[in-house]
């Protein structure tokens, strides 16, 4: 029998999801990055668990009922607090690996005075299963990891399978906004958003950069190097 939802989840088989996404990186912590992370931790940080019994919930975490932005891969979390700072409506939740990242964003936290940022510490993926079905305003996935490798392109985030359970997240209306400064990761996340089923193209292509996403050292050495920057912005229907 056909399924006739329109918005159909692709389901990962139990394999497929021990396939990592991102690099664990190993970078040296500070004293003041240390000591960062040991105050603030328990106020703003949040361990993704890899049991889906154990679901998020997200108005306990904040303290408040407020629409939700994932960012996955916050890196040193600059363009984070920049957003959040610029956006206290809405709630944003921080997923990142790196350790002294995770330590960064949260002394902008504290410096900034941000209520509305929340920081996990964990694998992406695994933190967006234990999130309840359209809990999300928006999903933020910003150059991620583009595994240039052809035998490592199934380490991408941003393929069918994931793209599916991304927008499940979605409430309606909800933004998946991806940018890349990799020409061919861009088309490639172009193809896969587009061929999804429960998402529209908000520019029917690429889209110039929308103000609220600030300009970080990183896309500004992509830029200097003489990459151009593609970003993606679809909504779910």
């Amino acid at each position: 029998m056909t399924s006739t939802d329109p918005n159909p989840v692709v389901t990962v088989p139990p394999h497929a999801s021990r396939i990592r996404t991102f690099h664990p990186r190993r970078g040296r912590m500070t004293g003041r990055q240390v000591d960062t992370l040991d105050r603030l931790w328990s106020a703003y940080g949040l361990t993704v668990s890899d049991d889906p019994a154990a679901p998020v919930d997200l108005a306990a975490l904040f303290g408040r009922r407020a629409p939700i932005v994932l960012e996955i891969g916050s890196g040193m979390g600059d363009a984070t607090a920049a957003m959040a700072a610029d956006d206290p409506g809405r709630d944003y939740l921080a997923v990142e690996v790196h350790t002294p990242g995770i330590a960064n964003l949260l002394g902008l936290v504290e410096r900034l005075g941000l209520g509305n940022v929340r920081v996990a510490r964990g694998d992406a993926l695994d933190l967006v299963r234990a999130l309840p079905d359209g809990s999300l305003d928006a999903v933020h996935v910003f150059f991620p990891d583009p595994w240039p490798k052809s035998r490592h392109h199934k380490r991408r985030i941003i393929q069918p399978a994931h793209v599916a359970l991304l927008r499940s997240r979605l409430a309606t209306g909800g933004t998946l906004h991806c940018a890349t400064d990799w020409a061919e990761y861009a088309e490639s996340m172009r193809e896969t958003l587009t061929a999804d089923p429960g998402l529209v193209d908000v520019h029917g292509g690429y889209a110039s950069r929308p103000a609220h996403r600030p300009v970080t050292k990183f896309e500004r050495r992509a830029l200097t190097a003489g990459r151009p920057v593609f970003d993606l912005v679809h909504r779910r229907a």
